[in-house]
């Protein structure tokens, strides 16, 4: 299949496969496409979605060619995988580092030091220790709040209805060096993406509960969920923020046995 036909398929399927034979940045412009239509097909600005690659596990060569495609905001899942690829990566200076993976709190420290959000908040008590990782680094911190929005144990996130979303709520307006900007989740993996959707509805009515509240220095102008399969229904469902890693780098190398 060549470029026209394989945009094609994409822009009108709910999957966006990557292809080998075209480059990242033709693969960046596929995804730009289908964002537009998505964007479209709800009569949403499509200014207001941003376009994040997931980066992990990508060498920086390949990372540097995204960049020069036009994108500027990369999500990282590890901390240490990160700091290793920094120094190749330092002369991407419009680039904006999120990390987007579970955080362990020992690690606080250091992801303060290298991001400017962490999009994996998932417990006051890791939000405490961004907050004086922050502090120490002189910093305000932007951070989301991850949600989990299914029962699957494989998922990180504060569960919807858990008590810990409250008090992670109400102490946030005094952690200073941390702004609370919105949500995060990543719903169970259905083949068909529309199977997504119900999930992305539970985390902007949820966004949008707690947007009723007026909370002080609590903003949720952010909602980050919709991945490679399924961000076309995430954006149609209110998305602000895609994840898209797959169809831009393809397929990730499997962990040694």
């Amino acid at each position: 299949m060549d470029r026209d036909g394989f945009v094609s398929a994409c822009l009108h399927g709910r999957f966006c496969l990557y292809n080998s034979s075209m480059s990242i940045a033709d693969n960046i412009t596929v995804i730009r496409e289908r964002l537009l239509k998505a964007a479209a097909r709800v009569g949403r600005n499509p200014d207001s979605i941003t376009l994040m690659a997931v980066s992990k596990t990508v060498e920086a060569e390949r990372i540097q060619e995204a960049y020069a495609a036009g994108l500027r905001v990369f999500g990282e899942n590890r901390v240490q995988e990160y700091g290793d690829k920094a120094t190749a990566l330092s002369g991407m200076k419009e680039a904006e580092w999120h990390l987007i993976g579970h955080l362990q709190s020992n690690k606080a420290k250091k992801a303060a030091e290298l991001f400017q959000a962490v999009d994996s908040v998932d417990s006051l008590r890791l939000a405490e220790k961004l907050n004086q990782a922050a502090e120490q680094a002189a910093k305000v911190l932007s951070v989301l709040i991850e949600i989990k929005v299914s029962a699957e144990e494989s998922k990180a996130g504060i569960p919807v209805d858990s008590p810990e979303l409250e008090e992670l709520l109400r102490a946030a307006p005094n952690l200073i060096h941390l702004q609370v900007r919105g949500l995060m989740t990543v719903p169970p993996f259905t083949e068909d993406a529309e199977g997504a959707r119900p999930y992305f509805r539970m985390l902007r009515d949820l966004r949008d509960r707690i947007a009723a509240r007026q909370w002080p220095r609590i903003q949720m102008d952010v909602l980050s969920m919709g991945m490679s399969h399924d961000f076309a229904v995430a954006i149609e469902e209110g998305s602000t923020c895609v994840r898209v890693g797959t169809a831009i780098f393809g397929s990730r190398p499997k962990p040694a046995a």
